[in-house]
């Protein structure tokens, strides 16, 4: 048993390593690595070979994964890259959540709409997004529950999601404050989520049931 534990402990430290190494890439500090910029603003856009199903990168670590997932990924990479230029605050509403997320650099902003409308589009359709979170399931089984207000601003989004589900509102403020926490922390919350779903498995804890294992703080949120 003690080996077998070394083991898995090895295996997942190897993989996060090599989503670590992946994501660099994508941020440019990797050979062969080429950016471009998508349809519609979808702001820089990784190129590694990584189509849906082809297991390579911080792609292959999505629990499912579509013809998006590749240029949505690289988006929402690049922001974590950027986490120092992102400013974020999330207010805990009764009945879920408001959150102001905003950049100075031009760049950054325009990725924050492209990541939040692309997001909200998946929402909409039911196509989950998922590398970690123990909240998302939860709010794409339940998006027929959640009403939802998306204001683009000039540096960036305020998006006001509610629910009249208590589950479902949960689960919206654990997830705001996972994604805090990747604003505050960058790759050192990534590669966090990731150790944590590798001790878990791939989507332990992560069920159409879960309860949201997310720490979100007592008072309202507010995290710059």
């Amino acid at each position: 048993m003690k080996h077998t534990s070394q083991i898995a402990i090895a295996a997942a430290a190897a993989l996060v390593f090599m989503a670590t190494a992946a994501s660099a890439q994508s941020a440019g500090s990797g050979p062969g690595t080429e950016h471009d910029h998508g349809a519609a603003g979808h702001g820089p856009m990784m190129r590694q070979g990584m189509g849906p199903g082809m297991g390579r990168g911080p792609v292959g670590m999505l629990t499912t994964q579509d013809a998006n997932s590749a240029a949505d990924m690289g988006v929402a990479m690049n922001l974590v890259h950027d986490n120092s230029k992102i400013r974020r605050t999330v207010t805990r509403l009764p009945d879920g959540i408001r959150t102001v997320t905003e950049s100075d650099d031009p760049k950054v902003a325009q990725a924050i709409k492209a990541h939040v409308a692309s997001m909200s589009q998946r929402l909409k359709d039911g196509r989950e997004f998922n590398i970690f979170s123990t909240t998302l399931p939860v709010l794409f089984e339940n998006r027929d529950k959640i009403q939802s207000v998306v204001e683009v601003t000039e540096k960036g989004s305020i998006v006001t999601r509610t629910s009249t589900d208590a589950k479902v509102v949960a689960a919206l403020q654990g997830h705001a404050a996972e994604v805090t926490e990747l604003v505050q922390e960058g790759m050192v919350a990534m590669r966090r989520g990731m150790m944590s779903r590798m001790a878990m498995g791939s989507r332990a804890g992560m069920g159409r049931n879960a309860v949201p294992a997310t720490r979100v703080p007592a008072e309202a949120e507010h995290s710059h």
